[in-house]
């Protein structure tokens, strides 16, 4: 099975991309108040990551935008996308959101989903400073990576923090899960090679999910927009050594060559796209083909279970693809699973 090319609609995924990550309004803050002295703006509080509906999409926002400059040097939108970061990203903005954090009763904001962005983000700008980095202008990836690190310095202390007393994972298909957070911070910790820190996120997903088995797939909720069980299998296969994971999926989904559970090969249907709450369905079916491109991957290529994983890919993609644009609720986020499907 061929995978869809993402060149002919990464332009517009920029485009979508630039379209909302300066757009302050409409704005849905995690914000604590401590006094009347925080009842500020969305751009007050988070001079950098203040657009796109909330403060988390607009972290990935831009992450979609490093990609398309990491991957696809002749971008037509690359000097702006350059000049548009060395703007945003200036040690002041950092201070800002650092100082943020640093506020009574934030300890949760945006956990885990915001923290994993982040940490998602800042693979991504280690990526394009790498060797073997398709990036024309590495110089500027380095850059806007010396300049981020103090607030990436500080999610990864929140992960540090945070593993060691969450006793039980979060299994659901929303912001909390944790197998998505785990997934996404393994990235970092192995593109910024921080032993610490991939060593407590591998650790803790053996303690949750290692014993797993017969996956039900109650799936999906009606505001699901990650697959608990896809994504699950996704953070196991980052984090264990090829054998174990091999062992660990056959058991975590036994009925896979016969298309079981079929819940999981479904695409699930949008009614209303006009509903941020609904419309993450759309979101599901792109991260499902996301999960299924991936775990795909990991099998054997004489394996049959492959070819069922990558038509799975190929369905839910196909149904999402065509969505992604149309309404402010799901164009300020679904660019970017879309580009995640599409290219990893």
């Amino acid at each position: 099975m061929r995978h869809r090319d993402p060149q002919p609609v990464i332009d517009h995924f920029v485009a979508l991309a630039l379209s909302h990550i300066d757009r302050e309004f409409p704005n849905k803050l995690d914000h604590v108040m401590n006094d009347a002295t925080e009842i500020r703006s969305p751009r007050q509080l988070h001079p950098i990551f203040y657009g796109s509906f909330d403060w988390h999409s607009c972290v990935h926002g831009h992450w979609l935008l490093i990609r398309a400059l990491r991957l696809y040097p002749t971008l037509a939108q690359g000097a702006e996308l350059r000049t548009l970061l060395d703007k945003r990203f200036t040690p002041q903005g950092v201070a800002a959101e650092v100082a943020y954090l640093a506020r009574p009763l934030r300890g949760t904001f945006e956990r885990t989903y915001g923290w994993a962005w982040l940490l998602k983000l800042a693979a991504e700008l280690r990526l394009g400073v790498a060797k073997d980095s398709h990036a024309d202008t590495p110089a500027a990836f380095a850059r806007w990576q010396g300049v981020l690190q103090p607030l990436i310095d500080a999610f990864v202390q929140r992960f540090l923090t945070y593993l060691p007393k969450a006793t039980y994972p979060i299994r659901v298909g929303t912001h909390n899960n944790t197998a998505f957070a785990l997934a996404l911070a393994v990235d970092y910790a192995r593109a910024a090679a921080h032993k610490p820190l991939e060593e407590m996120l591998a650790s803790k997903a053996r303690a949750w999910y290692l014993k797993d088995a017969n996956y039900p797939a109650w799936e999906p909720d009606g505001t699901d927009f990650l697959s608990p069980g896809l994504m699950e299998a996704e953070c196991m296969r980052r984090v264990l050594p090829v054998a174990e994971f091999a062992a660990w999926f056959n058991r975590f989904l036994p009925g896979l060559g016969g298309r079981e559970p079929m819940t999981l090969f479904t695409p699930a249907t949008v009614s209303d796209r006009t509903d941020g709450q609904i419309t993450h369905l759309d979101g599901l079916n792109l991260s499902r083909a996301w999960c299924f491109r991936s775990l795909a991957g990991a099998l054997p290529a004489g394996d049959p279970r492959r070819a069922i994983l990558e038509q799975g890919a190929s369905t839910h993609l196909e149904s999402a693809l065509p969505h992604v644009s149309g309404d402010y609720m799901g164009e300020h986020w679904l660019a970017t699973f879309a580009l995640l499907a599409m290219t990893e």
